[in-house]
């Protein structure tokens, strides 16, 4: 793993995204979708002012988000995924998870940094935690499995690709690391 800058601790990152995760999910799941999804944008706006390279952050972020918005939508046109408010159209993900990709990027240079170049475990990463990540949100009343073993299959194995993917990403464009600044 590359040298981090020391300008972002791990603990404020992850912080920040727990709170930004909680924000938009309620906000998604009792109608604040802009109030959640603005302070999700903060934390994104925190990351890109800690940044050593902004704009190689700012790269992955839209990337990650554009990822998302297609996987998210995937999900909800299939109907593996029901959002129960707050979607322009019943075909795209809502705002309040696309807000959540981006959350999600913000951590992969910083307190996900640990997958570098560990692809396998990137894949298991996303094998057991989105799946986690998603029961949560129904919980939360935020969406619905109308089947939900497929749900979680799809998201789990959906997951272990794309967490692969924005790993490798996160590589490429490392607005964080000191390494990153010298390239």
């Amino acid at each position: 793993m590359s040298a981090r800058a020391g300008k972002y601790p791990l603990i404020v990152n992850f912080a920040a995204f727990q709170t930004g995760w909680f924000s938009a999910v309620l906000g998604g799941a009792h109608g604040y979708v802009w109030l959640g999804s603005g302070i999700a944008l903060l934390v994104m706006l925190l990351n890109l002012h800690l940044s050593l390279r902004p704009l190689r952050e700012l790269q992955l972020l839209i990337m990650v988000m554009l990822l998302g918005l297609l996987w998210d939508s995937a999900l909800a046109t299939s109907g593996v995924i029901n959002y129960f408010h707050w979607q322009i159209s019943p075909r795209l993900a809502p705002v309040w998870i696309v807000a959540l990709w981006g959350l999600f990027a913000t951590t992969l240079n910083v307190s996900l940094a640990f997958l570098r170049r560990r692809y396998l475990m990137a894949a298991l990463f996303g094998f057991i935690g989105a799946p986690l990540s998603f029961m949560a949100g129904v919980r939360l009343h935020a969406l619905q499995f109308p089947e939900p073993v497929r749900a979680l299959w799809v998201l789990a194995i959906g997951w272990s690709v794309l967490m692969v993917i924005m790993v490798w990403l996160a590589e490429r464009y490392d607005g964080i690391s000191i390494s990153a600044e010298k390239s």
